[in-house]
């Protein structure tokens, strides 16, 4: 299951951006498979452009969002995010990465050693590392709890909308499809109840033929009285169908309401 099969898009990219701006942190969305589902917000030219645009970088960072959970140092020494997207019975989606700040002022020598390590300009990454944002870890920690919370609880209700929807439709279909079958069968006992009333008349006729032979028409007489019966009970029966048939549709008209 993938969060874009079922949620807005547009509204998604709308709170993972304003908290962005709010924030001054970079945040992006991934999906159960890791590939990212909205942009990129704040991504810092640090970590988009030096660090993972090495080879050594991209693996190690893709390592970090793999296993990143709540806040975390990353490998190139910034302070990191990682919160699940979750439905509410546990399943997991994907996550929200993000943070890329410096919870301290950074140790210059450290962060030549890792540019080094990665093959990057030891001074470009000096001058890009001191445009990272500064925040403490406590304001780290509560924006991207924010941002988890509100993002969580957006995904939870587009697919409890989604469910209920599809609920909805299988109640529509079901309706029309009894709708028909009401019909259907409301076309039966009327056929019924013209055939009883039939079956009357061969009743009525055989007896008046019954009478006419006399004694050699008693065993028909018999037959007669038990046609009539049968149309009898064929017209009861179609008479309660006919009352359930209603009180149904009626049922059916106020839930279409």
């Amino acid at each position: 299951m993938r969060i874009e099969e079922f949620t807005d898009m547009v509204q998604f990219e709308a709170i993972m951006e304003n908290w962005a701006k709010s924030t001054g942190l970079a945040t992006v969305a991934v999906g159960a498979d890791g590939k990212y589902i909205s942009k990129c917000y704040n991504f810092t030219e640090f970590c988009i452009d030096l660090t993972r645009g090495s080879k050594e970088g991209l693996k190690r960072c893709e390592k970090c969002d793999r296993e990143g959970k709540g806040c975390y140092y990353c490998h190139a020494g910034l302070m990191d995010f990682g919160i699940p997207i979750t439905l509410s019975d546990g399943t997991v989606l994907g996550s929200i990465i993000g943070g890329q700040a410096l919870p301290e002022e950074p140790d210059e020598e450290k962060f030549r050693r890792i540019a080094r390590e990665l093959g990057i300009d030891e001074e470009r990454y000096i001058k890009a590392l001191s445009k990272v944002a500064r925040k403490t870890r406590e304001e780290i920690e509560a924006s991207a709890e924010l941002l988890g919370s509100v993002i969580n609880m957006f995904v939870r209700q587009s697919y409890v909308e989604k469910e209920n929807n599809e609920l909805l439709k299988s109640l529509q279909d079901g309706i029309a499809e009894a709708d028909k079958q009401i019909s259907d069968i409301s076309k039966i006992t009327k056929d019924i109840s013209a055939y009883s009333q039939k079956q009357n008349m061969l009743a009525l006729n055989a007896s008046i033929e019954a009478a006419r032979a006399g004694e050699a028409g008693r065993g028909f007489v018999v037959v007669a009285s038990e046609v009539k019966n049968l149309a009898n009970n064929m017209a009861a029966s179609s008479k309660k169908i006919n009352t359930a048939l209603n009180l149904l549709t009626g049922t059916f008209e106020k839930i279409k309401r």
